[in-house]
């Protein structure tokens, strides 16, 4: 009995000894495994992403801040709002050469609430989300006689319209822009319209107006080449005399209903640089300078452009 007692001990004591032989060589392979894949599967990378105002309102330009987790990622990511795509460009002077930014415009035409953002590139998708907050616009109530509504030309539009969608990759403009005007502010940017009693759905005032004497100064709000020049006596009928200045990475001034025009197209110019008049031509009830600013063809708020400098 005791030499049968003895073997069974002894036959527990071998399978143990094996159980815990065959758990230390799957640990290992379980550690040769991790490894593997450790080095066949790249870290998880995204890029940094720093959205500037944190806290926007309607009609505010947001700019977007991006710095790679790696030194490889060289190429410039894209931004996805929606259903449009913005660029972004390399910021000029940086010295670790690595960052990068990206403009996305909003307007008085949205919906407050969360604004969705998805960042592509070489690194992974990046997901983040910041709060619009709305924003009251003013109203109007213009009464138009019969037929004038019926003012512009398919030239002038046309050419309007190829304006505001330029996008060159150079950065042109430096701090806050400069007052176009030393005129009285008569409307501000955003106000929206009844015509003859009805609300119109896709208007808002898309600028600044600035109320002053014919013929006194409008300067450059910022450097940049001439790249519109548009005269009444040339089918501007709406606009007037024009002159659309390119500040770069989409950014871009138009100035209408101007008395006379200093500039020509292709021309660079300086900010505060006289560019023109004031003046009353195209569809104008008197002499005023209507400054638009627009950033990826849509018409954004100047006013935060000349209060500070966007990041």
């Amino acid at each position: 009995m005791v030499d049968m007692r003895m073997t069974a001990t002894m036959r527990t004591s071998v399978t143990v000894k094996l159980a815990v032989k065959l758990m230390a060589k799957r640990t290992a392979i379980a550690a040769i495994a991790a490894s593997l894949v450790g080095a066949i599967a790249p870290p998880s990378r995204a890029y940094e992403v720093q959205i500037d105002p944190s806290s926007p309102q309607l009609g505010d330009t947001i700019s977007v801040l991006l710095r790679p987790d790696q030194a490889t990622s060289t190429q410039p990511p894209t931004l996805t709002v929606g259903d449009r795509i913005y660029p972004s460009f390399a910021i000029s002077g940086d010295s670790a050469g690595r960052r990068f930014r990206a403009l996305i415009p909003t307007s008085p035409l949205e919906k407050a609430g969360q604004l969705a953002i998805q960042v592509n590139g070489e690194e992974e998708t990046r997901n983040v989300a910041v709060r619009l907050r709305d924003r009251n616009f003013r109203t109007q109530s213009i009464w138009l006689p019969p037929g004038d509504d019926d003012l512009g030309t398919d030239f002038e539009f046309d050419r309007v319209d190829a304006f505001k969608k330029l996008v060159t990759p150079e950065r042109l403009w430096s701090g806050p822009l400069v007052r176009p005007s030393s005129g009285e502010v008569t409307t501000e940017y955003g106000v929206q319209r009844y015509y003859n009693g009805k609300f119109a759905d896709d208007y808002y005032h898309r600028g600044v107006d600035y109320a002053a004497a014919t013929g006194s100064a409008v300067v450059a709000p910022a450097a940049g080449y001439v790249r519109l020049v548009g005269r009444e006596a040339e089918g501007f009928e709406v606009h007037g005399n024009t002159v659309g200045l390119d500040h770069g990475q989409g950014v871009l001034s138009i100035m209408i209903h101007l008395s006379r025009i200093g500039v020509k197209e292709g021309e660079f110019v300086k900010a505060g640089q006289v560019i023109g008049g004031v003046g009353s031509t195209g569809a104008s009830t008197g002499p005023h300078l209507h400054w638009g600013l627009y950033v990826h063809g849509v018409s954004v708020d100047p006013v935060p452009w000349r209060s500070a400098a966007i990041p």
